[in-house]
């Protein structure tokens, strides 16, 4: 009859520990003899047992005195590998959030979604590596906290990745480029370490990663290049010209003027700038024989400050002036999709007016709302250049005229840009009568200047536009409607 010894203390693992088994039952992990008398002290073990009494104990893979635990550098791997993965988890819950919560479509808000769970499975990763750098009692501790890191490196090397095409100074720069470094570490660490082991089926479980990896990569391309692009962007303009009405108490006729514009695209729109201007067509009426010499007075009219490039006949000495100019929407509003928009207007011309022919033109500038968020409080209203006391906004009028300057701030409907690039700005001048501007750049300030590639690519990256509508009428026919 043999004599079984009542303790099994196995050989230690890579990292020290030592498993404790009684007969068939593990009973405990101990990291040096003090763990090992506690465990045996909760087996009803006397305190002052001799621990190599081989009735009592016996060893596997070593001695009393084989204990190879480094405890502190345990503890400092298990402290950077917990401090790495819970910021992980903060980064990814800055990025994933605001989509998740408040983006336009459905794509974008389920990227931000992937981001918010990514964040989660970090924070699960960080709890089990306090299981993982310890006692070990999950098997699949290890594997959960290579998922974590994997998820922290692809996710830093996208930010990063994206950060270098411009390379713009951005707070988050501090977060995620040491994360990148340290998530690099934390890989080979687990790697060298064999942490996914205790997984009862690791083909498949790295199967499970990469194809989560892939579908991740699909949602963020389908949410930041075609969903985009698929909608269209449309918006349809109409100005039309009423039955004038003469005035019986002064020499004007009235005339009624109709505006209308409708959101015809998939997708809704800001209003960043909108203006019309009625303007009345004068000339000096002849007789021209031959193409050169219409061109001959189309070059004089140019250079009278005709640039729009009319070219008539019979027409010399072409001149515009501004008879009524004002917004027709407002900066800082938006249509959805299929909405419209009428303003009906009057203006008066003298019945004895030097104009030919009267003509409204009406312009608007409008960005796409599933491309980004406008601060539309801020930017409704607006600032005027000629006041002294609008600190940042006041321009002589020499040098700047008389504008009306409204200005925005704008985050990208991908989270991932606004985290990777400086802050945007959309800025848009008014004023009567003159050609509308609107951009979208990286200036904190209206009066600064920037690189029309800047604002070019900008535009195209908020998907920016400007469509316009013209409508003329002769004088004769008002007059004629008006009854005079």
């Amino acid at each position: 009859m043999s004599i079984r010894p009542w303790v099994v203390v196995e050989a230690p693992d890579s990292r020290g520990l030592r498993r404790v088994t009684r007969g068939s039952e593990t009973v405990g992990s101990a990291w040096s003899s003090g763990d090992l008398r506690r465990i045996l002290r909760h087996l009803d073990f006397p305190d002052d047992i001799d621990l190599d009494d081989p009735a009592f104990i016996s060893w596997r893979g070593g001695d009393s005195d084989t204990w190879p635990d480094r405890p502190w550098r345990r503890r400092a791997t298990l402290a950077l590998m917990t401090a790495g993965l819970l910021a992980s988890l903060v980064l990814s819950a800055l990025v994933g959030w605001p989509d998740a919560a408040g983006a336009l479509t459905f794509a974008q808000r389920m990227t931000g979604v992937l981001f918010v769970l990514s964040g989660l499975v970090q924070g699960l990763a960080a709890a089990a590596a306090l299981d993982y750098w310890g006692s070990r009692r999950f098997r699949g501790s290890g594997a959960v906290v290579l998922l974590g890191v994997l998820i922290a490196l692809a996710t830093d090397s996208l930010l990063l990745f994206m950060w270098l095409e411009e390379m713009e100074p951005t707070p988050y720069l501090l977060m995620f480029l040491p994360l990148w470094c340290w998530s690099v570490w934390a890989l080979v660490v687990l790697v060298r370490d064999d942490c996914w082991q205790g997984v009862p089926r690791p083909k498949r479980f790295a199967a499970g990663v990469v194809v989560t990896a892939l579908l991740t990569g699909v949602s963020l391309a389908y949410s930041t290049m075609y969903q985009p692009a698929a909608a269209p962007m449309h918006l349809s303009l109409k100005a039309k010209f009423g039955t004038a009405r003469s005035d019986r108490g002064a020499p004007f006729v009235h005339v009624p003027l109709s505006l209308h514009m409708k959101n015809t695209g998939g997708i809704p729109v800001y209003i960043t700038n909108d203006i019309y201007t009625v303007r009345g067509k004068g000339a000096t009426y002849s007789e021209i024989h031959g193409n050169q010499d219409m061109l001959r007075e189309w070059r004089r009219s140019a250079g009278r400050g005709n640039a729009l490039g009319d070219v008539e006949r019979y027409a010399d000495r072409l001149t515009r002036t501004v008879i009524s100019s004002s917004h027709v929407y407002g900066p800082g509003k938006w249509l959805e999709v299929g909405q419209e928009y009428t303003v009906e207007r009057v203006f008066q011309i003298p019945r004895d007016a030097p104009f030919g022919t009267v003509a409204v033109t009406m312009q608007v500038s409008y960005m796409r709302k599933d491309r980004g968020k406008l601060d539309v409080d801020q930017f409704k209203n607006p600032h005027y250049t000629w006041r002294t006391n609008e600190e940042g906004y006041y321009c002589p009028w020499q040098s700047c005229g008389q504008q009306l300057v409204y200005g925005g701030r704008v985050r990208h409907n991908n989270n991932l840009i606004n985290v990777t690039r400086k802050p945007r700005f959309v800025w848009a001048t008014w004023s009567p009568g003159r050609q509308p501007y609107a951009s979208v750049s990286s200036l904190a300030h209206w009066n600064k200047t920037v690189s029309e590639q800047e604002v070019k690519r900008e535009l195209d990256r908020y998907g920016a536009a400007s469509i316009r509508a013209e409508a003329e009428v002769p004088v004769a026919e008002l007059l004629s409607s008006a009854g005079l």
